[in-house]
């Protein structure tokens, strides 16, 4: 898997993307599924002026991202407005009423354990994705956490699918389409957000509750010391559960807003949704979880007691697992598989160090 570390100001850390894929590449992942949709008419006027009060948004209050992506699209050539859009192509997607989940994933965390807290994701997305995966070790002046190492993608913020800190705060997502947007933090920048300036979940959810949110998707964290949550992320403000285990898939699951979740006619992950996480009800709680335990749980298949959790591509746009992580908070450390984690393609990057 590609690995990248840049130190320094945002803007540069994403200009150190530069050369680690062919723009071709690149180009394919991100601006011409762009160009793609306003072919199709779903980024229309409204849609454009969604984004630009999106942009004014995070201009106010997430300037660093902003200059990370302006850093990315030097490094490729590429427009930076379309790689914005491409970062909320699912939510213009659910607001035209057509949602497919983009990104799909099982996640989940625990408190304690042999080897402490864990956070574990299996990314579940386009298999175009396979080729520009990337661990990024990110460091700068921005970041008040230490290092942080995440998994992502070329061509997108560092953070786009988990990440954590050197200070022990780890956080996955999850996405969820949903019938209600608004103006307000993308969790595709909200993550990088949170990994640079939380040390705990506490802090973390401080700041989660200090901004309203776009709509969609789940957050799974925990942090050092044991703390745990979930947050589910409605415009109409966060729900949030904190305490013990906790884990999420492609639906929302408190009551108050469960509505929200659309149900995409035919997409795969979104249809085995509530089979992965009752799967996960049943197997998650009352046992002791380390790293071996957590990768052999994330490589299970369907069966009689099993789920999807490792999905292979069987449906024409390819989405399968292409990659799970397992996130040490006592060690400020990944392990990442590429691929689907059946596969047993496990590596371990050195862990986050404080600055």
């Amino acid at each position: 898997m590609i690995e990248i570390s840049a130190t320094g100001p945002a803007a540069a850390r994403g200009q150190a993307q530069a050369g680690a894929a062919p723009v071709e590449t690149l180009r394919a992942a991100t601006v011409a599924r762009v160009e793609t949709a306003r072919a199709e008419g779903l980024i229309d006027a409204d849609a454009e002026a969604y984004l630009a009060a999106q942009r004014a948004f995070h201009d106010a209050h997430d300037p660093e991202s902003l200059a990370e992506l302006a850093g990315i699209a030097r490094a490729f050539g590429l427009s930076e407005a379309d790689l914005f859009a491409h970062l909320h192509l699912g939510t213009l997607r659910d607001m035209k009423g057509g949602a497919q989940l983009i990104e799909g994933c099982s996640a989940w965390a625990v408190p304690g354990g042999p080897e402490g807290p864990l956070v574990v994701k299996n990314r579940d997305y386009s298999g175009r994705h396979l080729g520009i995966q990337c661990v990024f070790r990110h460091a700068g002046p921005d970041i008040a956490t230490g290092q942080i190492l995440s998994l992502g993608s070329l061509g997108s913020l560092a953070a786009w699918s988990s990440g954590i800190n050197a200070a022990g705060l780890a956080i996955a997502d999850t996405q969820v389409a949903v019938n209600r947007h608004r103006v307000g933090w993308l969790r595709y920048f909200l993550m990088p957000r949170l990994l640079a300036r939380a040390p705990t979940v506490a802090a973390a959810l401080a700041m989660i509750r200090s901004l309203p949110h776009a709509g969609g998707g789940t957050l799974v964290m925990a942090d050092r010391q044991g703390a745990t949550a979930a947050v589910e992320l409605s415009a109409g403000g966060p729900a949030i559960r904190e305490g013990g285990v906790q884990w999420r898939t492609n639906h929302f699951t408190t009551p108050a807003i469960a509505g929200e979740t659309l149900g995409p006619e035919g997409d795969r992950i979104a249809g085995n949704s509530h089979a992965r996480h009752a799967f996960l009800s049943r197997r998650l709680p009352g046992r002791d979880w380390t790293a071996a335990a957590a990768r052999a749980l994330m490589a299970t298949h369907p069966g009689p007691d099993g789920a999807p959790i490792c999905q292979h591509a069987d449906r024409p746009d390819g989405a399968e697992t292409i990659s799970c992580a397992i996130y040490s908070c006592r060690l400020g450390a990944m392990e990442v598989a590429e691929g689907t984690p059946c596969l047993d393609r496990w590596q371990a990057p050195e862990p986050c160090r404080a600055s």
